[in-house]
């Protein structure tokens, strides 16, 4: 996990080293520059695989170089297929450089993982590329023949916020050609529901299969030749995370590190002390308070790059619980995407028709990468900790949306997410696996907190007055206090592009 800047035209090694300090919380253990012709190259390092020899940029004998930000988990298996003389690095991101000197940016489609990367090859083409989920951050601006992308938008000198867009998932760009659309085959629209009676229950291999595609991605995401943890919350979603990161690491004789945060007599807190109690962690807590929770809102607007209140209200405690595994871990696993996958949202149980529930999971897996995580994404890379999220492994996906939306319908009999606790029943202990799913921000204390200390410090007058200031239009008063502690930063940057806002403020 890494931040990168990648630049070709008018742009000199100052911009490029300005930019690179505003990306330094993401790579604390390093970082690099190259010029290729006329593309600029740069890399703040967080070290996890071949913690010595994978410094970036990465130099290949015939010139070309790239960077990267992320994991490519079939990385030994691309090797396999690729010069072996060809790499200097035991880096997984190697791969990607090689790929494209030797087959062209479409071969990028054969990545597994979660990255965001650009090559610059010898004849002098720049070539960026961003996963199918859009795990990982990238950004794009271009004014006249010059592009700049990097990692996040504080990278970007001020003058050039104005031109910042997203850079679309599952994409390749380069100068001549932009965005083409890669790995389409995979695209959560094009997974088809599965035909079953509607009075038809899951055999046990339909769990079976469930089961097992989770318990694979969990073991591709435990690559890294640093420790890995886990954050527990208490819900379901993090206890199955844990629960199979818990066996992999006995059966290495190993003891899995997980984390927790929440106010004094939390929900999550107790919860997260049970799960971990039971699965034999080594279980490190925090116990924050309001205060913590005040003094903490500034910064995490700023790092996660919105003011959404939804994304706020689950991201300050997020940062604070980001503060201090990296005393411990460089990786922690998280559950991000279940409640997409499984209809565990409120909005999600109050869908009753399988082809329109179907419908949604569909749009909030495909809308995930510039909302729940982007916000996983920063308030992790604020403290110079890598996030991974199992559930959002393309295998998962797949499996988990072509089982039938009938099963994922919740009921006074089936509560939300049944069809994933029946996959793991005997995980958990009956009391943790059916226990009734709280929002983060709930269930730590925190939402509650954030509401009260913004009340009053806004009016109506205010929100009127810096409604249109914000693409579409701010909404709420608490939406315009934190709107009030983005803008500073990022005066200038299109919100309709760049800013993913929930339906409801």
């Amino acid at each position: 996990m890494c931040g990168i800047v990648a630049a070709r035209g008018d742009f000199t090694d100052s911009d490029g080293k300005g930019m690179l300090e505003r990306l330094a919380h993401r790579g604390p253990d390093g970082k690099g520059a190259a010029r290729v012709g006329d593309a600029w190259l740069g890399h703040t390092r967080l070290a996890i695989v071949d913690v010595v020899g994978g410094q970036q940029p990465i130099l290949a004998a015939d010139g070309a170089a790239m960077v990267g930000n992320g994991e490519i988990y079939n990385h030994a298996d691309l090797r396999g297929d690729l010069p072996a003389e060809d790499f200097t690095t035991d880096s997984d991101n190697e791969v990607a450089l090689h790929l494209v000197r030797h087959h062209g940016p479409a071969e990028l489609e054969r990545l597994w993982g979660m990255f965001a990367i650009a090559v610059a090859t010898a004849d002098g083409q720049l070539v960026a590329a961003r996963d199918p989920l859009g795990i990982k951050p990238l950004y794009i601006a271009q004014d006249g023949g010059t592009v700049v992308l990097a990692s996040e938008l504080k990278a970007f000198p001020s003058a050039w916020l104005p031109f910042v867009e997203a850079f679309p998932p599952g994409h390749w760009w380069t100068y001549e050609a932009g965005f083409v659309p890669f790995a389409t085959d995979w695209e959560p629209h094009r997974v088809v529901t599965g035909e079953h009676g509607t009075d038809e229950e899951p055999t046990p291999e339909d769990l079976a299969q469930l089961r097992q595609a989770l318990v694979t991605a969990v073991q591709r995401r435990l690559m890294a030749d640093v420790p890995v943890g886990g954050f527990l919350s208490g819900g379901l979603d993090s206890s199955l995370i844990g629960a199979i990161a818990a066996r992999e690491a006995a059966a290495q004789g190993k003891t899995l590190h997980s984390f927790a945060v929440g106010m004094e007599g939390s929900a999550d807190l107790e919860a997260a002390r049970e799960v971990a109690e039971h699965l034999g962690t080594q279980h490190h807590e925090r116990i924050v308070t309001p205060e913590d929770l005040v003094a903490a809102l500034p910064r995490t607007v700023v790092s996660i790059e919105s003011f959404d209140p939804m994304l706020v209200h689950s991201a300050v405690m997020n940062d604070l619980l980001a503060e201090f595994p990296a005393q411990h871990v460089k990786v922690v696993l998280t559950g991000e995407g279940a409640d997409e996958l499984f209809a565990g949202y409120d909005y999600l149980k109050e869908i009753n028709a399988p082809g329109p529930l179907h419908e949604a999971l569909v749009e909030g897996v495909s809308g995930l990468h510039n909302l729940n995580l982007q916000r996983c994404d920063r308030v992790t890379m604020a403290h110079g900790l890598e996030a991974r999220v199992p559930f959002l492994d393309l295998d998962v996906i797949r499996t988990a949306l072509a089982l039938p939306a009938a099963w994922k319908v919740s009921s006074p009999q089936r509560p939300e997410k049944w069809l994933l606790r029946q996959a793991f029943d005997g995980w958990l202990p009956e009391a943790l696996l059916w226990r009734s799913k709280e929002q983060f921000g709930d269930g730590t204390g925190s939402s509650d907190v954030l509401r009260d200390h913004v009340e009053g410090q806004v009016d109506a007058a205010e929100l009127a007055a810096r409604r249109d200031e914000a693409d579409p239009p701010l909404r709420t008063l608490e939406e315009a206090y934190y709107w009030r502690l983005f803008a500073p930063t990022y005066e200038g940057v299109d919100t309709s592009t760049v800013v993913g806002r929930f339906a409801d403020a």
